[in-house]
């Protein structure tokens, strides 16, 4: 699904160069349930921020279901983005001034889906999800787990392929933490949807089949659980 190869990142710091990753090589197959993990400032979020399409390598390739992201204009990767990518991200992101439901749909009407289609399909995953109640609620009206069941339920709402998460269990209680893991992981087996996880949470590493650690920008270690 995804081939990462000798994928380089240097940022500029006062205009001296930060080699964020090192000639990162790496390949991911759909249906994975994947865990980069490693110490603040590994790299683990640039590897990820880079794989979504999110930011530009330096150099290096990443091949994402056939289609060399470097070879690919805005108007391309902005389309891989929205159609194929979901995105989960530890802060939550959601649309403050925007129910739980517009929140989710908000995605939907972006890829031209009707209201009233827009609508059920919304509803159908927040009560998937467990919190079809909530629909009508903001943000601010509710507790973390469930902001992040809703950015759960923007992320996958098209079905995409892939989900990319950024220290997702960053903000939660270990009990929220686990039970939104065990969703997830659910969805991996029901759906087949590829999960990849930024996170050096225990209980993160735990759920996954297979752990990518790096260490000062490099691939330390990739293991694969049986």
């Amino acid at each position: 699904m995804i081939s990462v190869e000798k994928l380089e990142k240097v940022y500029e710091d006062n205009g001296v160069p930060v080699h964020a990753l090192h000639s990162i090589d790496l390949s991911i197959e759909r249906g994975e349930f994947l865990a980069i993990a490693g110490p603040s400032g590994s790299g683990k979020t640039t590897l990820l921020n880079l794989i979504g399409a999110l930011d530009i390598p330096t150099s290096g390739n990443i091949i994402f279901e056939q289609e060399m992201l470097q070879d690919l204009n805005k108007n391309a990767l902005s389309s891989i983005r929205l159609n194929r990518i979901g995105f989960i991200f530890q802060a939550y992101n959601l649309i403050p001034v925007l129910t739980a439901r517009e929140n989710v749909e908000f995605k939907l009407m972006l890829l031209g889906v009707s209201e009233n289609a827009r609508k059920e399909r919304s509803l159908q995953v927040l009560n998937e999800l467990g919190i079809g109640d909530l629909a009508d609620k903001r943000p601010n009206k509710m507790s973390g787990g469930q902001q992040q069941r809703v950015a759960i339920a923007r992320a996958i709402v098209n079905n995409p392929p892939l989900v990319l998460a950024d220290e997702p269990t960053a903000n939660l209680d270990s009990v929220t933490a686990h039970a939104l893991l065990d969703l997830m992981l659910k969805m991996n087996l029901e759906k087949n949807i590829t999960f990849i996880f930024s996170s050096h949470d225990r209980q993160v590493l735990e759920h996954a089949r297979r752990i990518v650690i790096l260490k000062d920008g490099r691939l330390a270690e990739d293991n694969k659980k049986i």
